[in-house]
């Protein structure tokens, strides 16, 4: 399995597009800021690293080029949300394949796999000679079996919540239910992903919302 590595101070922005990669079959570590983000690419063998271009204590710029300086053969993709010239061209300096605007939609990171051949999504579509080459259908394509990743991971994920809902742990609560927003929210499900934003809201305020998690239940038709 291909190790990707998110970086971004935003924990919600950086669950977000971990989320996508571990669905697509990554193994998906973050780190916060530029130091630990080194560390891990010291002893980790980084495939792909995904940061924000602006990270507290220096630039997402400034830490790929340490980390390619310290060996590693990761490719990189620079995530912002000023995507001018000026930073996409800042990017390409330090090696970035790719600069996406955030919030990452599951659109552009599919797009990306699909032209760079990085992670399991492409090449399990590579090992697949029937599949057409036509741009639109490889994307609904691999959003289909991302969809059905999905899907096949929702009942664990579910019960995950509704554990931890009974056993009283709001911050299990909330990391669970805004990580199963975001992937719901860019797969097609924003009933499941806005009643998800309200279970975590309340747990983050220490109020655990049974009532909630019944009607997530209920959203998610389980």
């Amino acid at each position: 399995m291909l190790t990707a590595l998110v970086v971004d101070a935003d924990a919600t922005a950086r669950d977000e597009v971990a989320d996508l990669l571990c669905l697509g079959g990554w193994d998906v570590q973050q780190a916060a800021g530029p130091e630990d983000a080194v560390r891990h690419a010291l002893v980790t063998d980084v495939d792909l690293v995904v940061t924000d271009a602006e990270l507290p204590g220096g630039s997402g710029t400034g830490m790929l080029r340490r980390i390619r300086r310290n060996g590693s053969s990761a490719r990189f993709v620079v995530v912002t949300a000023d995507p001018t010239d000026e930073v996409r061209a800042e990017a390409a300096a330090a090696g970035a394949l790719t600069t996406l605007a955030k919030p990452v939609t599951a659109r552009a990171l599919l797009d990306f796999l699909r032209r760079r051949t990085t992670g399991p999504a492409e090449q399990a579509r590579s090992d697949d000679t029937d599949v057409p080459d036509d741009a639109d259908l490889v994307d609904a394509e691999l959003m289909t079996r991302l969809r059905g990743i999905y899907a096949d991971a929702l009942p664990a994920r579910l019960s995950a919540i509704d554990r931890h809902t009974r056993t009283g742990d709001a911050t299990a609560v909330a990391f669970a239910a805004h990580t199963l927003a975001g992937t719901s929210g860019q797969l097609g499900h924003p009933e499941v992903a806005s009643i998800c934003r309200e279970i975590a809201a309340d747990a983050r305020r220490g109020v655990l919302a049974h009532s909630r998690v019944v009607q997530l239940h209920e959203l998610a038709g389980a």
